[in-house]
């Protein structure tokens, strides 16, 4: 590998390596022989553009496989899958001499509106990491880096440049920076990308705290911090608090401003040199990758698009056993998407495919592999609707009835316009156009056999739950999605993904409402870590469908669970000390082979020191059977992933105490329980004259005594509860005088013992 040093460069050549050549290249020092590398948009496909390059996609991209975005990856729930989608983006970017896509994206889907929730994962911060930290691994087993982004706490397009995410330390932990902190911790990207918005009134590009303290001092990362593109405020606040490489380009503007701070000595040139020396490590490790092994086999990508696409479809429901379908099955395929589908989102990450499949030529090809007759007779179709609300609505959808009473059974076809949900802006309501609804509501009334397939990058309200027999979230599934939605349709596929986000009945319901997107430059993370799954359990509110959703054409049975602690320390076994390793035998009790993705939800049993959902994921795996097959499903649970964030000592803490853990299907569809015994963490809260006759009573060193000295004097055992919120430093006032000493010394006493 290429060795590249400092101490070579001019103080203009290192400023100018700390920001970009143009959109997408990093600045060369021909003089020092430092070469450019290029990165380059993703995470679901490679963005290069051809030509003049432009942050807002308007040039064409070289053609390039378009794989499921993450909300729909996010749902197969396999690691392994991502990792192996990671390995061939790797192999594009090679192929197009790219040295780091731009992703993933593991930003946690806190409202339904957020416009961009197709580029991120999931509303829970353990799916996000886990799904992160395997396309991260694929792409950089090819030796091509990854950007994580958007860090952090980027959960709107409203305002997205300027609003201060306003959170609480413990939600901001536990919620908007563990996803970050697992890929960080297990894959090490090489570059991490901070994100445009405030995280309680600091920029990220200029966040000391996130991009030093946390991010490299506590999570150990090694890589680069580079900006969005156009995140930085105050380059010259930027550098030292941790951001490397500012891009695009500014033509040398704050290049100029870097030099000028040095040379008054506002800057030290150490900050300059260590963010210098990140940039040229991550050009000699880029100069390091292998050359590519050959053109781009698009066969090959595009099936593993459509396998991937298969794995991430959710059937939702399927009541009577409506799907699949059987391919002599007279079918009326209805909505103008099956014929034109949407496939990915708008904005940066838009790829142009290497070719893209439709259901509806799918479908005819699936049942003409299994007719006598024309594919056509058998398939028939209507488009319903058009994309862009032109033509004559009444028309088409008197059309659509027809051909829906004409057939067996009508596959409906329905989702969100690209106009309606994109980067760069919300979404202001989660209904389907109004003509779907129209269209859906006739079609059921013909012909009461209907499925209805969703094509939507963010969630959208199910009002036809209840009266449609079988319903297919589709998500957006990339170029090969077409076939995909028609193998699990007519059973080529036995669909088992998951909801990693909860459809819930109405905005209203949702936890950010009224907290969303805020207002004057501000928005208020006020559900604090109740995201999610966690506050419809917390409020006991009824949901379309629950998170962790999604079911299969075989059925599965959970026998008892078990649970042993692994990991000990010293033992040199993966992971660390206190682990919990749960088992469950799963039974593939259907006719056809499947696969289920089994989820382990915890919760203490006993009192908590903080607000806690009533369960949270902690753990999930897969197991795949044959029909009438028992394996055992095996889900190890991280201590780390039982801790909270306590904001007392500013660190993580498992609380000691019987936990319950839930095996199930879903969060509201739990088959199996067991318990498991935890120690906790040993803690001592600083004592102060702001701390409490609780706190002062509860401590290990001290307590002992002020419960013979103190608690008399204030009304013994009687009154511990109701004086025991008194400040110690207000504590004497109460009393008759003569304890101001004592409680001094016992102060003393606990400082000099921590």
């Amino acid at each position: 590998m290429a060795e590249y040093r400092v101490s070579d460069l001019t103080l203009e050549e290192k400023a100018s390596l700390t920001s970009g050549e143009d959109f997408w290249r990093t600045t060369p020092v021909e003089r020092a022989g430092v070469p450019s590398i290029m990165v380059t948009d993703g995470p679901h496909g490679l963005r290069k553009q051809a030509g003049e390059s432009d942050n807002l996609g308007l040039s064409q991209s070289v053609p390039a496989t378009c794989f499921p975005p993450a909300v729909a990856l996010g749902s197969s729930m396999d690691p392994d899958l991502a990792e192996r989608i990671g390995e061939a983006l790797g192999e594009e970017c090679r192929i197009e001499d790219v040295a780091v896509l731009l992703g993933p994206a593991v930003n946690i889907k806190r409202s339904p509106l957020c416009g961009r929730n197709f580029e991120y994962i999931s509303e829970d911060p353990l799916v996000a990491g886990a799904m992160g930290t395997g396309l991260v691994r694929g792409v950089q087993s090819k030796g091509v880096g990854t950007s994580l982004k958007h860090f952090a706490a980027n959960n709107q397009e409203t305002d997205r440049m300027r609003v201060s995410a306003d959170i609480d330390p413990r939600p901001l932990r536990e919620i908007y920076l563990r996803g970050f902190e697992r890929v960080v911790r297990d894959a090490q990207p090489w570059t991490v990308m901070c994100s445009y918005n405030r995280i309680n009134g600091v920029y990220a590009s200029e966040d000391p705290w996130l991009l030093t303290q946390v991010l490299r001092d506590e999570w150990a990362f090694r890589g680069l911090v580079m900006s969005d593109w156009g995140a930085v405020n105050d380059r010259v606040a930027g550098l030292p608090a941790g951001l490397d490489l500012e891009m695009p380009a500014s033509g040398g503007r704050t290049d100029a401003q870097l030099v000028a701070a040095v040379r008054a000595g506002t800057l030290p040139e150490s900050a300059l040199d260590v963010a210098a020396q990140r940039v040229l490590d991550l050009v000699a490790k880029a100069q390091g990758r292998l050359g590519a092994a050959g053109p781009l086999d698009v066969e090959a990508h595009h099936a593993l698009a459509r396998e991937a696409a298969g794995r991430c479809v959710v059937l939702l429901r399927n009541d009577g056993g409506l799907l699949p379908l059987a391919r002599e099955t007279r079918v009326a395929v209805i909505g103008e998407f099956a014929r034109t589908p949407r496939f990915q989102g708008g904005g940066s990450s838009h790829i142009n495919p290497t070719r893209v499949d439709n259901a509806l030529e799918e479908m005819r090809a699936l049942a003409a592999s299994g007719a006598d007759g024309d594919a056509g007779e058998t398939v028939s179709f209507a488009p319903g609707f058009t994309l862009d609300g032109t033509g004559d609505a009444a028309t088409l959808r008197r059309e659509a009835v027809e051909a829906a009473r004409a057939a067996e059974v009508a596959v409906v076809f329905l989702g969100l316009p690209e106009a309606e949900e994109s980067e760069g802006f919300d979404r202001t309501t989660i209904d389907l156009p109004a003509v779907q609804l129209e269209l859906l509501d006739a079609v059921i009334e013909a012909n009461p056999r209907t499925v209805a397939v969703l094509s939507n990058g963010g969630v959208v309200a199910l009002p036809f739950r209840d009266r449609v027999p079988a319903i297919i979230e589709g998500w957006l599934l990339g170029q090969a999605g077409g076939g995909a939605t028609a193998d699990v349709l007519y059973g080529a596929v036995n669909p088992s993904g998951k909801l990693t986000e909860t459809i819930p009945l109405r905005l209203e319901d949702t936890p950010s409402f009224g907290n969303f997107p805020g207002e004057l430059g501000h928005v208020r993370y006020g559900e604090g870590v109740l995201v999610g799954y966690r506050w419809f359990d917390a409020k006991g509110l009824e949901v379309a469908f629950p998170f962790g959703h999604g079911l299969s054409y075989a059925t599965f049975e959970y026998g008892p669970a078990s649970v042993e602690v692994v990991g000990q320390q010293g033992a040199g076994d993966e992971g660390g000390a206190g682990d919990l390793l749960v088992t469950v035998p799963v039974r593939n009790t259907g006719t056809v082979a499947g696969r289920e993705v089994v989820q382990a939800y915890t919760s203490l049993t006993g009192p908590s020191a903080v607000t806690r959902a009533p369960r949270e994921l902690a753990g999930f795996a897969s197991v795949e059977l044959a029909a009438g097959e028992t394996r055992n499903a095996a889900i190890r649970i991280r201590r780390e992933d039982m801790a909270y964030w306590d904001i007392r000592v500013d660190r993580w803490v498992v609380e000691g105490g019987d936990y319950l853990i839930e095996i199930g299907s879903s969060s509201r569809d739990l088959r199996s329980r067991v318990t498991a015994a935890v120690p906790g963490d040993p803690i001592r809260p600083p004592l102060t004259g702001e701390s409490s006759l609780a706190d002062l009573l509860a401590d290990p060193v001290v307590g002992p005594r002020a419960r013979r000295e103190v608690l008399p004097a204030v009304g013994g055992e009687d009154m511990e509860r109701m004086m025991g919120s008194i400040p110690i430093g207000r504590l004497a006032s109460f009393t008759r005088g003569g304890l101001e000493e004592a409680l001094e010394d016992l102060l003393s006493e606990a400082r000099a013992g921590r």
